[in-house]
């Protein structure tokens, strides 16, 4: 089955339902193609909120604080844009349906109350506001075409017009004059202990990296400091909580964070993440303590993290809740500018798949979100701007580049010498015989778990070549941070991967030969 279109948007979380809303609402006929449901994704496991400035007074203090937990790896340019746009696009999901609590909360690394939050089901509403909004469009310009698993892209000339599916229903190819734009998502899946869904498998990466385009920082990993983990399961507690005045204790039951930031429990995440594990380490279990909150208001506050924690015998606000960092979200991805433009033509990104600069070394708690909308509507209204005439007749080429095979035990491999705290030996270590060979994979699990393999070894190369600590990379071997900031850049050139270091504030196209 072939469908033609202005513009193909992957993935269906936050990132892509608005680009492609802004797309349709620009009159353009748009394929919107998920790997699950429409509503599938990291989008509505979201608790905590969705940050942008108060007031236009809030937008350099809003800035400032990005910076601060970028660690010196923020674009100028994208934090810019972001503080600049956020508010308005923030109120455009109000004009959806989306009811947020009038008291805005706080949140690590945020030295204003600026998180909008709808109970601790933020991700949740906003995904439901959208899904109505993109229903509405149905058959008046969109196509929506959920179960369609991404196998490769497409060009034509240089330039992406297009991507080839999986479908229950058989192959599926679309061609889009405007181009693809990737919203697929993390690769936490990666690792052993995650917060993501299950199809956080790095696929939109994995396809843009395949066709030549550049990624950037993926060594960047952030671990999220509080989660519950039952087994391979990790429950999230959101980060609002602290913002609340719960506190850390470790096991002899001291709060411990002022040993390592002045700002307790409200460091960034990354510091706390660090703080956490090391106090595990040296007294065998931390804990999250909201007792002196109440069960009551901690239940009417956070229903849903309530909820999840009962059937593992938990009460929230009675109970000490015991917590450790787990994989949250997946800092690098595609390289691009603050237009959503990849190095690679006609392939656009946004939301978690992308590395628009933003989050520098080290996401800013609830940036994410509204990320999504700010850089999904920039990158839809670009490829519109910048959409090919017509299509060729006959199909474009599928994008060269290899296709690669995992490995056994992956997950537990790459987490333990990824992980909070990493060593040159380990990264080495792991990287040793990692096995990937060259193969093209018959079905989207073998698929999955190709990404999977791929993005494991670049994440490893480039966590090697950052011999500082920095942000959510740190390195014991290497604890001191560089003078000057640098991105990693990788890229597939046709022939071999490829890896530079290049300093902030380097245009994109000139960043990969």
């Amino acid at each position: 089955m072939r469908l033609d279109t202005d513009l193909l948007v992957i993935g269906g979380g936050v990132a892509g339902a608005y680009a492609a809303l802004t797309a349709c609402r620009e009159g353009a006929n748009v394929v919107l193609a998920c790997k699950t449901s429409l509503r599938g994704g990291a989008t509505r496991w979201a608790q905590g909120g969705i940050a942008a400035p108060l007031d236009p007074g809030d937008e350099a203090n809003h800035a400032l604080d990005t910076q601060r937990a970028g660690r010196g790896l923020c674009e100028p340019q994208a934090v810019d844009v972001f503080v600049r746009e956020a508010r308005a696009a923030v109120e455009a999901l109000v004009d959806l349906g989306v009811a947020f609590d009038p008291q805005g909360a706080l949140e690590g690394g945020h030295r204003r109350p600026r998180i909008r939050h709808t109970g601790d089901a933020t991700g949740d509403a906003i995904s439901c506001a959208l899904s109505r909004a993109l229903h509405a469009w149905e058959g008046r310009g969109l196509h929506i075409k959920t179960r369609a698993f991404a196998r490769n892209l497409r060009l034509a000339g240089g330039r992406v017009v297009g991507a080839d599916f999986v479908t229950p229903e058989g192959p599926l190819r679309v061609r889009a004059r405007g181009g693809v734009l990737l919203a697929t998502g993390g690769f936490g899946q990666l690792y052993p202990v995650t917060t993501a869904p299950p199809e956080g498998t790095g696929d939109g990466l994995a396809l843009a990296y395949r066709a030549g385009a550049a990624l950037r920082d993926l060594e960047f990993v952030q671990f999220h400091p509080t989660a519950v983990v039952a087994g391979k399961r990790a429950y999230l507690v959101t980060e609002a909580a602290r913002g609340e005045g719960a506190q850390l204790l470790n096991a002899r039951g001291e709060r411990f964070m002022a040993r390592y930031d002045s700002a307790l429990e409200l460091a960034p995440r990354d510091v706390v993440a660090r703080a956490i594990a090391a106090e595990i380490a040296a007294t065998g279990r931390v804990d999250l303590d909201l007792r002196p909150l109440g069960a009551e208001w901690a239940a009417r506050r956070f229903p849903t993290v309530a909820a999840t924690l009962r059937p593992l015998g938990l009460e929230l606000g009675r109970d000490l809740i015991p917590v450790q960092p787990a994989v949250h979200y997946t800092v690098g991805g595609v390289q691009t500018d603050v237009q959503g433009r990849s190095t690679l033509p006609g392939l656009y990104a946004a939301g978690e798949v992308a590395s628009s600069g933003l989050h520098g070394a080290n996401r800013l708690a609830s940036n994410s979100l509204s990320e999504g909308l700010v850089f999904g509507a920039r990158a839809a209204r670009t490829a519109l701007a910048e959409s090919v005439l017509a299509l060729a007749e006959g199909d474009p080429s599928p994008a060269p580049g290899a296709h690669w095979a995992g490995v056994p035990a992956l997950r537990e491999r790459l987490g333990a010498a990824a992980g909070v705290q990493r060593h040159g030996t380990e990264l080495r270590a792991a990287l040793e015989g990692w096995g990937l060979a060259p193969a093209v994979q018959p079905d989207p699990a073998a698929l999955e778990a190709a990404n999977l393999a791929l993005l494991g070894e670049l994440l490893l190369r480039a966590a090697l070549e950052r011999s500082e600590s920095r942000g959510s990379h740190s390195r014991s071997d290497c604890p001191a941070q560089w003078q000057t900031p640098l991105h990693t850049v990788q890229w597939w050139d046709g022939r071999e991967a490829r890896q530079a270091q290049v300093p902030v504030g380097t245009p994109m196209l000139e960043s990969t030969p």
